[in-house]
This record gives C-alpha cells, sequence and structure tokens, in this order.
C-alpha cells in the first residue's frame, strides 16, 4: 500500500492517490505531471500537515488547491531543504514560473529522479527515460 493511502480507514473509499489521479486527468498537463511527482515520491503526501494544505476534499470531489498552497507552504509547514526544493519544482510544474534551478542540489537522486519524469510529461514526452545509465 502507497504511504499516501494509510490515512483511508473505511475499504469501501477510493484510495487518495486513485481519487487524485482520476482528477488530474481532466487538468492540463503540468498538473497531471506535478500529481503524479507527488504520487511517486509518496513521502511528502503522507505527511498530514502537506495533505491539509494542498488536498481539499468536499464529498466526493477531491482536488489540489496549488494557489493556496503556493501562497501558504513555506509559512505553515516544517519542511527540510529536500522537501522545499521538491515542492517549488513540483509546483513550478503544476503552474510553470521561474524557479531558482538550484534547488535541484537538494533532492538527491531519489527525488529528483521523480521531478525528472515530471519534467519529462510537463514537454509531452512518455519516452523520455530517466535512471542510472547502465
Amino acid at each position: 500500500m502507497d504511504s499516501t493511502d494509510v490515512f483511508t480507514a473505511d475499504p469501501t473509499t477510493p484510495l487518495l492517490s486513485d481519487r487524485l489521479t482520476a482528477w488530474a486527468r481532466t487538468r492540463d498537463r503540468g498538473e497531471r505531471a506535478a500529481v503524479a511527482a507527488l504520487l511517486e515520491e509518496g513521502d511528502v503526501l503522507a505527511r498530514e500537515d502537506v495533505r491539509h494544505l494542498l488536498v481539499v476534499e468536499a464529498g466526493d470531489t477531491v482536488f489540489c488547491d496549488w494557489p493556496r498552497f503556493e501562497a501558504q507552504y513555506r509559512s505553515v509547514l516544517v519542511l527540510d531543504r529536500g522537501e522545499d526544493a521538491f515542492l517549488t519544482l513540483v509546483i513550478a510544474t503544476a503552474f510553470p514560473r521561474l524557479v531558482p534551478l538550484w534547488k535541484v542540489e537538494e533532492l538527491g537522486d531519489r527525488r529528483l529522479a521523480v521531478v525528472l519524469r515530471a519534467l519529462a510529461g510537463l514537454a509531452g514526452s512518455g519516452t523520455v527515460a530517466v535512471g542510472a545509465r547502465a
């Protein structure tokens, strides 16, 4: 089970990851790539404080409130440098804007690969391989 799904107590309720994926299918490729990155990375979205600030659940509706999250995440959340860098780049994937690329220095290999796949998705490419070279 994905760590973002552990808080779903009712087995008849669809998992948050499934609900966010379904919502993202209706969005532009940047938001689809950002949601995919959050779900793939798993650790950040597993945090209740991050979900509370980013994810809006109203009945059957679930979505990412990117503008609210972007406006508040640095002042509300306690983030380490890697989490801050990852979220900065994910937000820029969802809604393109200028970001300091030096943030990639803080990601580590696992999060860097997730962000690179998100950027490939933002570019509309499903064929660019991201991972270790043989």
